[in-house]
């Protein structure tokens, strides 16, 4: 099945054909979806070579990951969010292209990707509080997206972030109204701008309540099972343990949930745990009921919504920034009750 027999069975001439496969605004997208259907039905594989000789482009969008964050690769987080992007990019017909790069070349990477023309835009990821990539790829004229934005510099570029202020905001302010007062926080890297917003959202809630924070009830490190157990196990230990948990990651309040039993309690009736939950579509948190009481955004559709946001920027030649700040869904599960009676 080539491009003419494809036209020739849709009644379409092979420009119009070719243009709805690769995405042109001026295609309808009633006769982009048409086309598309009869692409997968028939089994038709454009030619990424003659695509890209038609277009000029390189029909891929590249990620790169550097070898300080090469945990994000084997994350579920980052798995479920590649494989929403991954998607998008297959029905518009683009590669995608992960390179991973030592620390002190992650710099040179992107400009060897935009010198070369391999990629046609990025996605960045986990941006940090003050993020030198932004600059980066203005200056070298690479088109991107960034999952998440940077505080204090959220102007002149497109990003899909969750609001993750009012989001924990919401989490601990139930935790307060359920009666509990001594609240732990287990939260990401704060060099990262999620976890700072984060933190500030919590801070913002109890100091609201006439609560001062406590920084031996506040923690910043990697969001792993361990981690979560570790460090939960050693405040149930302490002479004035919390009653509450926030937790930054699903994977954390799985670890956190371990150190509830070992510690010979009851999660919900002992110590109550809220979470985020990045709705992972192998790590489910329950079904009809909730397993934790979690924040909820679902990473799977961050990445779709990247990747078209960055197609639609490199198919219409649009440089006007395209900013989204979703609203997590707050869902109470069984890992929250009232604060016990010490």
């Amino acid at each position: 099945m080539n491009l003419k027999s494809l036209s020739d069975i849709l009644g379409l001439s092979q420009t119009t054909v070719s243009r709805a496969l690769n995405g042109y605004p001026e295609v309808s997208e009633k006769t982009r979806l048409k086309v598309l259907a009869a692409a997968r039905k028939h089994h038709y594989s454009p030619n990424t070579r003659a695509q890209s000789l038609a277009t000029g482009r390189a029909m891929a969008i590249g990620h790169v990951i550097p070898m300080s964050n090469n945990h994000e690769m084997v994350n579920p987080i980052f798995g479920d969010f590649i494989a929403g992007a991954g998607v998008a990019y297959s029905n518009a017909g683009y590669d995608m292209l992960l390179s991973v790069v030592q620390d002190d070349d992650e710099e040179q990477a992107y400009r060897r990707m935009a010198a070369r023309g391999s990629v046609d835009g990025i996605i960045v990821h986990g941006p940090r509080k003050d993020d030198p990539r932004v600059a980066l790829l203005q200056e070298i004229g690479l088109p991107f997206v960034v999952h998440g934005r940077m505080m204090g510099n959220d102007k002149g570029y497109s990003w899909l972030d969750i609001n993750n202020t009012r989001s924990f905001k919401r989490a601990t302010n139930l935790l307060l109204d359920l009666g509990h007062r001594r609240i732990a926080l287990l939260n990401g890297l704060e060099t990262m701008d999620f976890a700072s917003r984060r933190r500030a959202g919590f801070v913002e809630a109890i100091s609201e309540r006439g609560i001062a924070p406590d920084p031996s009830l506040m923690f910043s490190t990697e969001m792993t099972e361990q981690f979560g157990y570790d460090i939960s196990r050693k405040l149930l230990a302490d002479d004035n343990p919390p009653t509450a948990i926030i937790a930054s990651s699903y994977l954390m309040a799985i670890g956190i949930r371990r150190a509830i039993g070992r510690a010979g309690l009851l999660i919900g009736r002992d110590v109550s745990v809220v979470t985020h939950d990045d709705d992972l579509s192998y790590l489910r948190n329950g079904d009809s009921i909730p397993t934790f009481t979690a924040t909820r955004s679902s990473v799977r559709d961050a990445g779709s919504q990247c990747a078209k946001i960055l197609l639609q920027s490199i198919t219409s030649g649009s440089t006007q920034p395209v900013q989204e700040l979703w609203e997590a869904e707050l869902m109470v599960g069984s890992s929250t009750g009232p604060a016990p009676q010490r």
